[in-house]
C-alpha cells in the first residue's frame, strides 16, 4: 500500500515497486485517481483528513504500508494541513496496527530536524524538534514523537523513518513551482539570460536529492528484515549559492538574511507567494546529514549527485515537466 502516490515521492516509488520481480502488486491510495496505471498496480481514492476514511479495511492483508500523503497547502490555513498531516497520518498509523499490517514505512524528512550545522553533517541522533514557527517542520516533528509511542505500543511492527533532503525530478517540476512559487511563476526564469545576478542568502545551504533515489531506498526498506528506526537520504555535494552560481552561469551577490525574509514576507501576506517567510526561516536552519546508516544498513546510494538533480529539475521548470497525475500536471508558464 502506498498512500500519497500521486505525488513527487508516490509516483517514483510505486513505479519502482511496480517494477520489482518481488513485489506481487501495490494499491495506490490518493484523492484523485490518475490516468497513470502501471503494471500491477491498482488505484484507490481516499481523503486522509476525512474521519470517515475507513482505512483498516483498505489494508487489510497488506506486507508493507509506504506513508507519503502530504499537503503542503494552504500555507495561510496550518489548521487544514494539521488535518491532513497530522491527524491523516495518525488513522493510518492505527489502521496499521489494526490491519495487522508488519511493515511501516514512513515519510518524515530533514525538516523534522532541530536547527543544526552547515559545516558539518549529522546522524540520525540529532533532535527532531522540528522549528517551531514553520507548519511543515512543526507537522513533522510532532509525527515523530506519534511514532515513538507507536513503536512502544507496537512492537511487532516494523517501523522506518525515512528522512530525506529536497527532493527533485523533471516530473515534478511543475507541481513544485505551484507548491513554492505560485501558479503564475514562469519557468523560464530559470534561465542565465534573465537573470542578473543569483541572492547569496547566509545560512542558504542545503541538500538535494533526486527524487527516483529517494524512492529506492523506500523499495529497499520494505524488502529488508532488519531495518528499523530513521534513515537519512541526501546527495553530495550541498546545494549553495556558488553552486547555483555556477550551474546558471549567474553571478552571487550576498543579500542579508532581513532583506530575503522581508521580500518574502510580504509576497506571501499579498497572497502573491505560496511559501511562507516561517518555511524560509527554517530553511536556513537546517542541518545538513549524514547518510551513512543508509548506506551500511540499506546498501543505498544515490546514483545521481545533487548538482545533477538542480540540473535536471531547472531544464523541467523550464520546459513544464510533470506528469499523468492531478497533483503532477505539467505546465509550462511565460
Amino acid at each position: 500500500m502506498v498512500t500519497g502516490a500521486t505525488g513527487n515521492v508516490g509516483t517514483s516509488v510505486v513505479r519502482l515497486l511496480s517494477e520489482d520481480p518481488g513485489v506481487k502488486s501495490v494499491r495506490g491510495l490518493a484523492r484523485r485517481r490518475p490516468e497513470w496505471s502501471p503494471e500491477k498496480v491498482e488505484w484507490g481514492t481516499v481523503d486522509l483528513a476525512s474521519e470517515t476514511a475507513n482505512l483498516a479495511e483498505r489494508f487489510e492483508g497488506a506486507d508493507a504500508v509506504v506513508h507519503l500523503a502530504w499537503a503542503f497547502q494552504p500555507t495561510h490555513d496550518p489548521v487544514a494541513t494539521w488535518r491532513t498531516n497530522v491527524l491523516g497520518s495518525m488513522r493510518v498509523f492505527e489502521a496499521v496496527a489494526a490491519a495487522r499490517v508488519p511493515v511501516l514505512v514512513h515519510a518524515s524528512s530533514v525538516g523534522a530536524y532541530s536547527p543544526g550545522p552547515k559545516d558539518h553533517a549529522v546522524d540520525e541522533s540529532w533532535p527532531t524538534h522540528g522549528w517551531p514557527d514553520a507548519a511543515y517542520c512543526r507537522e513533522k516533528a510532532y509525527l515523530e514523537r506519534a511514532l515513538d509511542t507507536f513503536e512502544r505500543d507496537h512492537p511487532e511492527v516494523r517501523v522506518v523513518r525515512m528522512r530525506p533532503a529536497f527532493l527533485f525530478k523533471w516530473e515534478s517540476a511543475s507541481e513544485q513551482r505551484r507548491i513554492f512559487g505560485g501558479r503564475f511563476l514562469p519557468g523560464p526564469l530559470a534561465r542565465p539570460e534573465v537573470l542578473p545576478f543569483l541572492p547569496d542568502i547566509p545560512g542558504l545551504r542545503v541538500q538535494a536529492l533526486h527524487t527516483d533515489d529517494a524512492a529506492e531506498a523506500y523499495r529497499l526498506a520494505v524488502h529488508s528484515e532488519t531495518a528499523r528506526g530513521a534513515f537519512n537520504l541526501a546527495a553530495d555535494p550541498p546545494v549553495d549559492a556558488a553552486l547555483l552560481g555556477e550551474l546558471l552561469g549567474t553571478r552571487p551577490v550576498r543579500l542579508p538574511r532581513t532583506a530575503a525574509r522581508s521580500a518574502i514576507a510580504a509576497a506571501w501576506g499579498l497572497r502573491l507567494l505560496p511559501a511562507s517567510p516561517h518555511l524560509f526561516d527554517a530553511v536556513l536552519r537546517l542541518p545538513l546529514m549524514d547518510c551513512a546508516r543508509a548506506h551500511t544498513e540499506l546498501g543505498w546510494r544515490p546514483r545521481r549527485t545533487a548538482d545533477e538533480v538542480v540540473r535536471e529539475f531547472l531544464e523541467g521548470l523550464r520546459k513544464g515537466g510533470g506528469m499523468e497525475t492531478e497533483p503532477m500536471r505539467g505546465r509550462k508558464v511565460g
